[in-house]
């Protein structure tokens, strides 16, 4: 008993410590943004996911907010959400290509970068469709946009999460390690593995979609890697939002929210 006490009484300090520092801190840790795709691109205007975010960041009373994403080939341009300006970046690694699922991942490389955090010469970035070679540079242009757009106090910053092929409850998804990696920088270690693992949790709770894109996560995942979620948003081809809506209409009349 007097053991377990011990270990509370050190969890509880290393929250708490945890706490006070990011909330002092530039950057507001949100979490987890989704667990799968519903439309590709995600990050566009009007996109379910897209307006989840601003609706998040609008919250704290934010005019900015930042997403987090496995580079792709996409330029990752910043854009306007309804009130909101969302920073896109993603990261580019340079050892590999990051994991799509659990039987790609290097545990032991993943335990390293837990131990002692990210190595600066690893990733560079994309925004707005520039490489970043330097950590400093992409901050250097993320906080440089957010000021441009009016933002006052600390930035709201999600990874997106979304898992292409996998388990997405046990997979994290798209800009995770980035995630860790700002945190670490930001914050140190300790904050870092509190704020990453509470961030894991965040979609239990805040996305609506949550329990259709579980429950559909095989299906959709495999719509993804076939391109039938892919929507051009310019010339109003509305396929495959028709058939992804109707399925949450669906599962909603079948299951509840």
């Amino acid at each position: 008993m007097r053991w377990s006490l011990v270990a509370i009484a050190i969890l509880v300090v290393i929250v708490g410590y945890s706490y006070v520092v990011v909330s002092n801190g530039p950057i507001e840790p949100m979490g987890r943004l989704a667990f799968v795709k519903l439309l590709n691109p995600d990050m566009y205007p009007g996109h379910p996911h897209s307006v989840l975010l601003a609706q998040e960041a609008e919250a704290t009373g934010s005019k900015c907010a930042m997403v987090l994403q496995l580079y792709g080939g996409s330029n990752y341009r910043s854009y306007q959400e309804g009130n909101v300006y969302i920073i896109e970046v993603a990261f580019i690694d340079r050892q590999g290509m990051g994991s799509i699922n659990m039987s790609q991942v290097n545990f032991l490389d993943s335990f390293k970068i837990a131990l002692f955090g990210v190595p600066d010469d690893r990733y560079w970035y994309m925004s707005d469709g520039h490489v970043y070679t330097s950590y400093d540079d992409m901050m250097a242009h993320v906080n440089q946009l957010a000021e441009a757009h009016g933002q006052e106090g600390p930035l709201p910053m999600f990874f997106k999460g979304t898992v292409r092929q996998g388990n997405p409850v046990i997979t994290p998804g798209e800009g995770f390690p980035l995630y860790f990696q700002i945190l670490t920088k930001t914050y140190g270690i300790i904050p870092a593995y509190i704020y990453t693992f509470t961030g894991l949790l965040s979609p239990y709770f805040t996305n609506p979609y949550r329990a259709f894109e579980l429950r559909n996560a095989t299906q959709l995942q495999d719509m993804y890697n076939a391109g039938l979620l892919n929507e051009n948003f310019k010339t109003g081809n509305e396929t495959a939002m028709n058939y992804v809506s109707q399925m949450y209409i669906n599962n909603s009349q079948t299951y509840g929210n």
